[in-house]
């Protein structure tokens, strides 16, 4: 019978995203839920001054409420020129959460006068996976680039048509999700989560 596990999202394409690094792993017998398949819980706003801080507040309080193993990540980008903002504010840095036309479009501004070679960033993703037992496993993936002076692509979500991971030659939402899953940060940072969720199988 498979593990129950709960990813302490509602965003369906990055429970798609750890099903495709659990399958490519090899790693069989874990069924992943998602915050709608399991009743509603209070979940704790998150205020946490780093990426780690966040996506472990998130996992315990789902691994509490539910009695399941649970994984949670908080991501985003972190801009040089910005002293590594926007941050665990990425989400909401135009004020509203998840309008991300909007975000770009302020990160675009904020960089305008921002000269090619200082336009470094990097996508930051930390993943926690709290047990109900409070055990807790915290890794970080990071994926370097740069922010473009304008949008490509269409695949992907958040500051992806902005940045250009080094090495390649578009954005990342002109990448295919394997080609995202393979370099991502999220990709990276569930990577390292494996062996502890194959513990569990």
């Amino acid at each position: 019978m498979a593990v129950r596990v709960l990813v302490a999202s509602r965003n369906a394409k990055k429970l798609k995203e750890l099903r495709r690094i659990l399958d490519e792993a090899g790693v069989a017998g874990i069924e992943l839920l998602s915050l709608a398949d399991v009743p509603p819980y209070e979940e704790a706003p998150e205020t946490g001054a780093t990426f780690e801080e966040n996506a472990i507040a998130k996992a315990r309080d789902g691994a509490v409420a539910t009695g399941l193993p649970c994984v949670a990540d908080d991501s985003g980008i972190e801009v040089d020129a910005l002293n590594g903002m926007p941050g665990v504010l990425s989400a909401r840095w135009s004020g509203r959460h998840g309008d991300d036309a909007a975000n770009n479009a302020l990160l675009l501004g904020q960089l305008g006068d921002v000269p090619d070679e200082r336009r470094g960033a990097a996508f930051v993703s930390t993943c926690a996976l709290v047990l109900p037992d409070g055990t807790t496993t915290v890794v970080r993936g990071e994926w370097r680039g740069s922010i473009a002076r304008e949008p490509a692509g269409d695949g992907g979500f958040g500051y992806d048509p902005l940045f250009r991971p080094d090495g390649g030659t578009g954005s990342a939402a002109e990448l295919t999700p394997a080609e995202k899953d393979a370099v991502s940060h999220r990709g990276r940072a569930l990577t390292q989560l494996i062996p502890a969720l194959a513990a569990l199988a």
